[in-house]
């Protein structure tokens, strides 16, 4: 028995890998199993190598495996790229179309199963992902009986046959498979829990949390690894009265978010790194009108196109200092689906109580990669709109103006929608005065950027970093941001088991960064590792020009388009020693 698997099915893009995955996952979801979930695809329609890791535990995982337990081929290709991660106990079950050559320097079975052949005679190839599942299931001892409920519910649209068949393909892969088998000893799972939990990846996380925070427009282009927060909301921002409108381009979709936040409407925009380049100028006049802004930047492999379907987080000093001149802002770095959830969220309340800019800063794998989480609590989500004055204003003297742009103590103006009777006032992107007037007054220019950025200095933001510091003194101080913390929480277990004392701090909020919180980790260690997929340590670099103790923080770093797995991560922290 096994209380983990890991398991990866590959082919070429538009065979119909995603689904294999999907429909293997969501099963063993259901049986009550924590799963985390990464796919490697090319950008492109069809064609190019793709393939979809797994991992299967009795207890809560967030990232993928450092090897491989079972390899689905349905292609040479898949063995070639990925039969390396295979153990010496592992399996590959390939499609015998292919004529599968298993490579001599692996000591890992081989079973050629007629995936596409056996699909064919049920009716047609399409359905050789099933016989995958099938076979699969032989490999695990799995009843078949757990993946009916998902086929039904996949293709019960499309017919009781439908649906009879692809169970079909699925008894005939698992029978196949098993008369090959003969005794072999199976890889059999420890029964889980039965608790039912959710499987979702971050970008539908994000737009659900905005959905909670009452967000009701969204403006956007298509772009990956962002497009599912819009492809989420375009189905559900309907039926709560809201809208999704696709723009021409990024410069579109952010300033008609702007717009619809200056009108009273909670809205977001979403992009990747191209896309924030795009939006930068627009950026500094949500940061300069004091408007509300959200907007989520899901990174990915660059500079320019880059690597647009691999992982990569080289996206934090332009979300911090990307526009042109100062401006306050806030960037939120989720580390997990659940946080992703809340924190979109808070994002709204954040961006109306400091009335400026707010990114919430994901990676691929974290929007894209699949994974198990506990119910949600609806509860936990508040609105929170600021000085947004919602009472009717008394009349001004003189019929003057409203004062948007008050000089306050804590920085933050009153703010009101247009139509408020006794509320005009202008809006530009120029400098203004308390009225909104444009303004090249010297004094005032002061007093404005004074203003603007005492909004954010006393910035209240719950867990800016998230800490796993169970020792006074450490050997080690692991810090991550986004998507690097499973990796990083399974090598910690590993340095500790090694005799090492090792503290761990993933850092929540980018910007305006916790220094004082993160000060007192650095000095309580004697070594620091930033943890990071880019090329120059961005973090690392944030937390020196933050925390100062250059001599104490080194860089690994990641940069070929891949996450870290958490033996890389052991591996280079016992090198700092």
């Amino acid at each position: 028995m096994i209380n983990q698997l890991s398991w990866k099915v590959g082919g070429q893009q538009g065979e119909g890998i995603e689904s294999t995955g999907e429909i293997f996952s969501i099963a063993l979801n259901r049986l009550g199993y924590y799963l985390y979930g990464y796919r490697h695809f090319s950008s492109r329609i069809k064609g190019g190598h793709t393939n979809n890791k797994i991992r299967v535990s009795t207890t809560q995982v967030r990232s993928i495996s450092d090897d491989l337990d079972i390899l689905v081929a349905f292609d040479q290709e898949t063995i070639d790229v990925n039969y390396k991660e295979l153990h010496e106990n592992g399996v590959i079950i390939a499609d015998a179309k292919f004529d599968p050559k298993k490579p001599e320097d692996t000591q890992a079975a081989m079973y050629a199963v007629p995936f596409t052949d056996m699909a064919t005679e049920l009716g047609t190839s399409l359905m050789k992902n099933m016989v995958a599942i099938g076979a699969t299931s032989a490999i695990l001892d799995l009843d078949i009986q757990v993946f009916e409920e998902v086929v039904q519910e996949i293709f019960g649209r499309k017919g009781q046959q439908v649906v009879d068949k692809n169970m079909e393909a699925i008894k005939a892969g698992y029978e196949y498979t098993k008369e090959q088998l003969g005794g072999a000893e199976t890889m059999q799972l420890e029964k889980a829990d039965g608790q039912k939990r959710l499987f979702m990846i971050g970008n539908d996380a994000i737009a659900l949390g905005a959905l909670a925070a009452g967000c009701r427009f969204m403006a956007a282009y298509p772009i990956t690894p962002a497009s599912e927060i819009m492809e989420y909301l375009i189905k559900k921002l309907p039926a709560l009265g809201g809208a999704v409108i696709q723009t021409e381009d990024e410069i579109a979709a952010v300033t008609m978010t702007i717009g619809a936040n200056y009108g009273g409407v909670r809205a977001l925009t979403a992009s990747a790194g191209p896309g924030l380049s795009l939006k930068m100028e627009a950026i500094g006049l949500s940061g300069i009108t004091e408007t509300p802004l959200v907007i989520v930047d899901t990174q990915r492999g660059g500079p320019s196109t880059g690597l647009p379907t691999k992982q990569e987080q080289s996206d934090l000093m332009a979300m911090i200092y990307g526009t042109h001149g100062e401006i306050p802002k806030i960037v939120m770095a989720p580390s997990t689906v659940q946080e992703a959830f809340y924190d979109a969220a808070e994002a709204f309340n954040l961006a109306e109580e400091y009335q400026c800019p707010v990114i919430l800063l994901t990676d691929l794998q974290l929007s894209l990669g699949k994974q198990t989480v506990e119910p949600l609590n609806f509860e936990k989500v508040e609105i929170r709109r600021g000085k947004l004055v919602t009472e009717e204003l008394p009349e001004i003297e003189n019929k003057g103006y409203f004062k948007r742009f008050e000089v306050t103590e804590d920085g933050v103006s009153p703010r009101v929608i247009p139509g408020m009777k006794n509320g005009i006032h202008h809006v530009t992107g120029v400098e203004h005065d308390e009225t909104g007037k444009p303004s090249e007054s010297a004094a005032n220019r002061i007093a404005q950027m004074d203003k603007r950025f005492r909004k954010i200095s006393n910035l209240k933001f719950d867990t800016p970093i998230h800490k796993n510091a169970p020792h006074e003194e450490a050997d080690l101080l692991i810090v991550g941001f986004n998507s690097t913390r499973g990796a990083i929480e399974e090598a910690m277990g590993r340095l500790e088991k090694d005799g090492m004392k090792v503290n761990h701090a993933h850092v929540r909020l980018i910007h305006p960064f916790p220094a004082e919180e993160m000060m007192q980790l650095v000095n309580s260690a004697k070594k620091v590792a930033v943890i990071e997929n880019n090329a120059t340590g961005q973090l690392a670099n944030i937390m020196k020009m933050n925390v100062g103790s250059h001599e104490k923080i080194h860089k690994i770093l990641k940069y070929d388009g891949n996450p870290f797995l958490p033996q890389e991560v052991h591996t280079k922290c016992k090198e700092l020693f």
